[in-house]
């Protein structure tokens, strides 16, 4: 048997992800929604096989003490996988993007120009945790006319593998290009760098996970990336806030699920309010199991729940874990300035009654989402009415926020004329 050559592999499957893309470019989208129906009718269809392997990587983390919320992330059930089957057959519903004319203009001499959308061509996908990603990121790709290189984290190995040959089955029984969907079966951290070194091969990175992670691609990769950073998210309680409606956004913006990039990790309130807002809102927090990590000024006004020293780190920090940093400012130009210095620009979120203080902060704000008097945990493509995502943008260009299949698309023009000649 000869000696494993990780180049070589890296080569072939990006090689062969570069055919593929070109022929899911011209599949039409009847069979692409068939290869997607299919998928979601075989992850029901063989959910014990899938949860059997999905009980293997779960075991195996808890006997690496991981993380709590990477455990809840990583974990399957039925209700999990009927979720995942739901949102394949959503994804299979949506509007074929390929092809549609997003404008469209008559020139004076009579040619036709017409703006038109297209497939970016081949993604290398690479993340951390969550089998239910797999699913969604193939679907989105294949809806959008890309082949993908997927590159699932360790962790989960067997939950992805599973689902691999489930998409692949698929594509077979559709008659579609089978590689334009590749799960990599290793988890050599050197092959993240191999694909992020072929840009011949692949048209834009993106990564999934830890800031770590993100980073390092940012950094290594050849090719355009579109970055999933962390998220540090906010909730700022205005001065003229309703404290029910306060309440009722921060418990679930932090509580709704703790392991998520959407979930609030700092808490932000106008000294005005805080008087009145800091017991009530530390009570709901601590009834929850929070820990509460404050600056002077919270920790004064707040008698009846401990509440710890916050040092200047917490409030960078991404907690993913029932804990949150608490800091008092004397106005809402105070909130804005204390959110864009430490938040990863990700899904900010102000609960006021005032239209000033609103327009201001969704004005000033840098993130990619700012929720006004509503939870942070919103901030999610298929929330949004945008279908399933394969993650939430931090950058500002290309795509911004939820990307689902839109945002994995380009454009060409395409002139249409009877025989137009330049003059």
């Amino acid at each position: 048997m000869s000696e494993f050559n990780l180049h070589e592999y890296c080569l072939d499957v990006a090689k062969r992800a570069k055919k593929a893309s070109r022929a899911l470019a011209a599949t039409p989208g009847a069979q692409k929604i068939a290869w997607l129906e299919l998928c979601a009718k075989e992850i029901l269809d063989r959910k014990e096989e899938i949860l059997a392997e999905n009980q293997k990587d779960v075991a195996a983390a808890r006997e690496a003490n991981l993380k709590p919320a990477m455990i809840d992330r990583l974990t399957l059930s039925e209700k999990t996988l009927g979720e995942m089957s739901k949102a394949l057959r959503e994804i299979a519903a949506w509007p074929e993007p390929i092809g549609a004319v997003i404008e469209s203009t008559v020139r004076p001499n009579g040619f036709t120009v017409q703006k038109v959308r297209a497939p970016i061509g081949v993604v290398f996908f690479t993340y951390e945790s969550r089998p239910n990603v797999t699913t969604d990121a193939a679907a989105i790709c294949i809806k959008s006319g890309n082949a993908v290189v997927l590159r699932g984290g360790k962790e989960a190995l067997n939950s992805n593998l599973i689902l691999g040959r489930i998409i692949k089955d698929a594509a077979k029984l559709a008659g579609a290009p089978e590689d334009a969907v590749q799960l990599l079966d290793i988890t050599d951290r050197d092959a993240v760098d191999e694909f992020l070194h072929l840009p011949e091969y692949i048209d834009v990175a993106i990564p999934r996970g830890g800031s770590s992670l993100v980073t390092r691609v940012a950094r290594e990769a050849r090719m355009p990336v579109i970055k999933h950073f962390a998220g540090n998210c906010h909730v700022y309680i205005d001065q003229y806030a309703d404290l029910d409606v306060a309440e009722k956004v921060l418990v679930n913006s932090k509580c709704q699920r703790l392991g998520t990039c959407n979930t609030a990790e700092s808490l932000v309130i106008h000294s005005a309010i805080a008087r009145q807002a800091i017991p009530r809102l530390f009570k709901a927090l601590a009834e929850k199991g929070v820990e509460i990590r404050g600056d002077e000024a919270s920790r004064a006004l707040s008698p009846d729940v401990d509440v710890v020293l916050a040092a200047e780190d917490d409030y960078y920090e991404e907690y993913l874990a029932a804990i949150i940093s608490v800091k008092v400012v004397d106005s809402v130009e105070q909130a804005i300035e204390h959110i864009n210095e430490h938040s990863s620009g990700h899904t900010e979120a102000i609960v006021s009654k005032d239209f000033a203080a609103i327009q201001k902060f969704t004005a000033e704000i840098d993130s990619a989402a700012v929720m006004v008097n509503s939870s942070t945990r919103l901030h999610d493509g298929g929330q949004f009415g945008l279908g399933a995502e394969i993650g939430i943008s931090t950058d500002k260009f290309h795509v911004r926020g939820p990307c689902g299949v839109d945002g994995l698309t380009s454009y060409k023009y395409v002139v249409y004329g009877d025989g137009a000649v330049r003059e």
